[in-house]
């Protein structure tokens, strides 16, 4: 805590001695900032580490984004949840922990939360109170403001790797096993529609990432997102849209919805939904069912069983329609459904491939190809029955 209590100190020194305003040069600061640790030393011994360790501090927190810029530059770290500014926790190789450091003041995280909003032209106030948006480096932030979160404002970082994850990567950690990787690369090039379920943190998102490395690079591909957050490599046809929130006056707004309609008219080979969690699962169902084969995309669910009743509902928000109408769509439009799941031990593991076979008295009927069984305590991956409909695999000349 002694730490803490020097790093308090200089930085009140310094804003107290210095206007920190732009004609201050960070220079100068830096200088104020050892002549204040000098000081400090002469009562308590600090070492030539402690005494860089402070001035790293107290700079970020004057001029970036305090304690913010170093777990921004630590790769390890994969979420940052801050829940006020003496209350921090981070996700390092799946672990949570709480940090034993805070921000200089509940108005310098304030301070930190706007200027990443205004990095990307929104806003956050009492007005509007819960806004998602991304850092430069494409982390996903979450931010809630008072009253909504009812003590104190909270960020949650989610992280993604520098360099995108491959299918490589995925099997070298156990994700999956490379006979299961080589099935998806057969799936993704014959153009077969892909569904990933999963729940929150399950590694989603980082499997349709990879998944993309398999589209051929002659394809022209249009991805769309609520935060854009894909990596797609490779394909140099390639568009990303990007969902707009509404302004303060709930106007200006672009969904998931109009952009997949959109779309529509932009003569894509394949579309990549980031995530459906609404009323925009029917116009994908519907882009699916129209000629778009080879599509990916996620949504939230614990099974394929599940999924089916999700997908139900989620085109339900948008539109009345019959259930049977609906479960023709789906059994029209998907040709799988991929799940992932995050495990006990916190790793992350391709639980279920699930082909999608049609109808059968009126449901959707599941055929498992692929499933993730424990047996004595372990875990291991068992190839259950082959796919029924090889149509795309003659087409593609993978048969």
């Amino acid at each position: 805590m002694e730490r803490q209590e020097i790093e308090d100190r200089v930085r009140r020194g310094v804003i107290e001695n210095l206007e920190l305003d732009r004609s201050v040069t960070d220079e100068e600061i830096t200088a104020e900032i050892r002549r204040r640790i000098f000081s400090e030393a002469r009562s308590t011994p600090l070492s030539v580490n402690e005494r860089l360790d402070i001035e790293h501090a107290v700079f970020n927190s004057l001029r970036r984004l305090d304690l913010l810029s170093d777990l921004l530059a630590d790769d390890d770290v994969t979420e940052i949840m801050i829940n006020g500014p003496d209350n921090i926790f981070i996700e390092r190789a799946g672990k949570l922990q709480k940090l034993d450091r805070r921000f200089s003041s509940a108005d310098k995280l304030s301070d930190i939360i706007q200027t990443i909003v205004a990095a990307n032209n929104q806003m956050v106030n009492e007005s509007s109170p819960i806004v998602d948006t991304r850092l430069a480096d494409g982390s996903r932030v979450s931010i809630v403001l008072p009253p909504v979160s009812v003590d104190t404002a909270t960020v949650t970082i989610r992280r993604f790797p520098k360099e995108p994850y491959t299918m490589d990567m995925l099997v070298k950690n156990g994700t999956m096993t490379q006979e299961i990787a080589d099935f998806l690369k057969m799936l993704v090039v014959a153009k077969y529609t892909l569904l990933i379920g999963g729940g929150t943190g399950s590694g989603k998102t980082t499997l349709l990432n990879a998944l993309t490395g398999f589209i051929p690079a002659d394809e022209r591909v249009i991805t769309i997102e609520d935060s854009a957050e894909l990596k797609v490599i490779g394909i140099p046809n390639l568009v990303r849209l990007e969902a707009r929130a509404a302004t303060l006056e709930g106007k200006l707004a672009v969904t998931i919805r109009d952009l997949l309609k959109a779309t529509l008219r932009m003569r894509p080979d394949r579309i990549i939904v980031g995530e459906c969690r609404g009323e925009e699962t029917l116009e994908m169902l519907q882009a699916c069912n129209t000629g778009h084969d080879g599509s990916l995309t996620t949504a939230h669910a614990n099974s394929p069983e599940d999924m089916l009743a999700r997908l139900e509902t989620m085109v339900l928000m948008g539109m009345e329609l019959p259930v049977d109408a609906i479960r023709r769509q789906i059994a029209g439009g998907i040709d799988f459904f991929v799940q992932v799941s995050r495990m006990r031990d916190r790793s992350r593991k391709l639980v279920a491939i699930n082909e999608v076979a049609g109808m059968e008295n009126g449901q959707v009927k599941l055929v498992p190809i692929y499933k993730y069984v424990l047996e004595g305590g372990r875990g291991t991956w068992k190839k259950v029955n082959e796919i029924s409909h090889t149509d795309k695999l003659a087409m593609a000349g993978l048969l």
